[in-house]
């Protein structure tokens, strides 16, 4: 089992029943998604009435008798099908993200561990948490279950060991090296192997809780560890980019398995003992023969890091799940891809609707943006060519058009119909950060990392200048519903009005009290101008005077993206507290607040009809709500 360091890049990081459960046990578990249209409305927040995506793949688990799978995700813990690739169940209850999952060994019992330092033990034929635990302060890294069902350890920054029956705590292990990203039982049960951050892997008695070897040949954090299903070696995988292959009699290393050239994120052995299977933030899986270290396959169909690797119980399979979203099943004898059994979405930073209401638009940290039909969440187009992370989308005014900015530096022009790629603008010397079409859509300004706005005629995709000023980043860019004023939001703390005409000229500076400026938007009418701040206010302006009207506070976080209702009525914004607020647009009353997704909440927007308001968040996932605006709001 695997699990990256809490300092890593971007952190991201099922059951099985077991086969002798009868159908009418198995209808039983999974009667309570029964009743849902489909998984898009399984186990919804309370106001929420479609979900798209499943949540980012933390790690993946067999069930003992290798029919299903168990994926820990943001959300929840997905129950598929390996045979039919079909969700069969979601169980929910953690507050947080689900960082870690494991069996008992005989396939009763499901352990989650959770980025909140909680830990549950789930009764799989009744689908239902049966205990939490509870004295860990920091996520959960690993949790594993001894060979005779009767202990569970878990990781994170100290080592912890329970009864796995009654869920009752037993000891800590003591004398940690670091944040622990990985624990495993040998075969036999009499050894607990555990890999931390400091570069140290650890053998313990789980009996007595002594520390029995320290292996310290790693030069970087370890996050991965397993045992040989003989018992005689182990396996480490770790930030240094190699695999150590350990003789557990002796504590000594052969030389490091080297082939991957990003830290390893995931080892595990075949049941055979034969091949050990490693992941990695290259976006590869090698295949080595552990008795030689030779290097046999190397599977590269993911586009993005692989998160976790695990070989079926019967061996014939090998499971990766990948930050590009996917689950893929291969040939564990001769690494031949075999089908993507479940895709989930990744860190969504954008979304966006169509005009006329019937498409959602979202990008995010994956490179891709998907096209989603906005009423059932049904999956319609995957539009890729970006090589980094979707930073926003605009959809023209007669939908025909997207223009999508990414950290690559580019702004693509998608045909929305067809999902080609007509044309990509490449002026930026930074990171595009927000792009806006002017309501005429002959015109798309482009903000970047670099301080700058460039302007681009849409009709021949001729770049017509940039306008300076800002100090820093240019985080939000839009046009006013007229598109004669252009407003450009800044991390310098400033919002800069640009008069729109035959040349644009700067018009005024608004300043938010020099906290930076994340999210700037016109109410419809044009009268109001709202801003989100890294403080977590929220600035209303008078667009034409420039007076400030209202500051809006209640987010624990930073506001990442704000919007107003169609009827100018209602603002709502979205905070990395993962909460969204709605608000009187008019006196900056605070309405009501919707909780539901598990972590930041990057963007909100209103459908053109002001009856749904949609929410994409970094727990991988967006959430259409039921949306009815307040009757009694003034307009602002």
């Amino acid at each position: 089992m695997k699990h990256a360091p809490p300092d890593a890049a971007r952190e991201f990081s099922i059951l099985r029943c077991i086969l002798f459960l009868t159908l009418p046990i198995i209808s039983t578990l999974y009667l309570p998604n029964s009743f849902a249209q489909d998984v898009s409305q399984w186990h919804l927040p309370d106001g929420a009435k479609v979900r798209i995506g499943k949540g980012g793949i933390n790690d993946i688990q067999y069930s003992p008798e290798g029919t299903r799978l168990a994926v820990a995700s943001d959300i929840g813990i997905w129950i598929y099908d390996v045979n039919t690739g079909k969700e069969l169940a979601l169980l929910t209850g953690h507050t947080y993200k689900v960082s870690s999952v494991a069996f008992s060994p005989d396939g009763k019992t499901l352990a989650s561990g959770s980025q909140n330092g909680t830990i549950y033990l789930w009764d799989i034929a009744a689908g239902k948490r049966k205990e939490t635990l509870t004295g860990h302060t920091y996520r959960i890294a690993s949790v594993a279950f001894s060979p005779d069902g009767k202990t569970l350890a878990s990781g994170s920054m100290d080592i912890r060991l329970w009864d796995a029956v009654t869920g009752q705590f037993m000891q800590t292990l003591e004398e940690q090296t670091g944040y622990v990203n990985s624990v495993a039982f040998s075969p036999d049960g009499k050894t607990l192997v555990s890999g931390s951050d400091g570069g140290v892997v650890c053998l313990w008695d789980p009996a007595t809780g002594e520390r029995k070897k320290t292996l310290t040949d790693h030069t970087h954090w370890v996050s991965s560890v397993a045992f040989s299903p003989d018992g005689k070696t182990l396996a480490s995988g770790s930030g240094d980019n190699t695999i150590r292959l350990w003789d557990i009699a002796t504590g000594q290393s052969a030389e490091p398995l080297i082939g991957h050239t990003h830290w390893v994120s995931s080892v595990a052995f075949s049941p055979d003992g034969k091949t050990l299977a490693s992941g990695s933030w290259d976006n590869t899986i090698h295949l080595w023969d552990a008795a030689t270290g030779e290097d046999k396959e190397t599977l590269a169909a993911h586009t993005f890091f692989v998160e976790d690797v695990s070989f079926s119980p019967d061996g014939k399979t090998l499971v990766s799940g990948s930050g590009d979203g996917t689950i893929r099943l291969w040939d564990a004898a001769t690494g031949k891809y075999q089908k993507t059994l479940a895709t989930h979405l990744q860190w969504i930073s954008i979304i966006s609707f169509s005009p006329d209401g019937k498409t959602l638009a979202s990008g995010g940290w994956d490179d891709t943006i998907l096209l989603s039909d906005s009423a059932t969440g049904e999956h319609k187009k995957t539009l890729t060519g970006h090589a980094w992370d979707i930073t926003d989308l605009s959809f023209s005014p007669d939908g025909k058009i997207l223009a999508s900015g990414s950290g690559d530096k580019t702004i693509c022009l998608w045909n929305t119909a067809t999902g080609e790629n007509k044309r990509r603008l490449s002026e930026h010397q930074a990171p595009v950060t927000s792009v806006a079409f002017n309501p005429d859509g002959k015109t798309l300004a482009g903000g970047s990392q670099d301080g700058t706005i460039r302007l681009w005629d849409t009709t021949i995709a001729l770049h017509k200048g940039q306008l300076t000023g800002h100090t820093s980043a240019v985080t939000s860019v839009v046009f006013s519903p007229d598109g004669r004023t252009l407003v450009s939001g800044s991390a310098d703390g400033t919002i800069r009005l640009w008069r729109v005409g035959m040349m644009i000229q700067h018009k005024k500076t608004l300043t938010a009290y020099k906290s930076p400026v994340t999210s700037v938007v016109f109410s419809p009418n044009g009268r109001t101008l709202a801003s989100g701040n890294a403080d977590g206010t929220i600035h209303l302006w008078n667009a034409d005077t420039g007076h400030q009207k209202e500051t809006l506070t209640g987010h624990t976080e930073r506001v990442a993206s704000v919007a107003f209702s169609p009827d100018n009525a209602i603002l709502a914004s979205g905070s990395e507290d993962g909460t969204i607020r709605l608000w009187d647009a008019a006196t900056g009353e605070h309405k009501n607040t919707l909780t539901g997704h598990k972590a930041p909440v990057f963007s909100v927007t209103f459908s053109p009809d002001g009856k749904t308001l949609g929410s994409g968040s970094a727990d991988g996932t967006v959430l259409l709500w039921e949306f009815t605006p307040t009757a009694d709001a003034g307009t602002p």
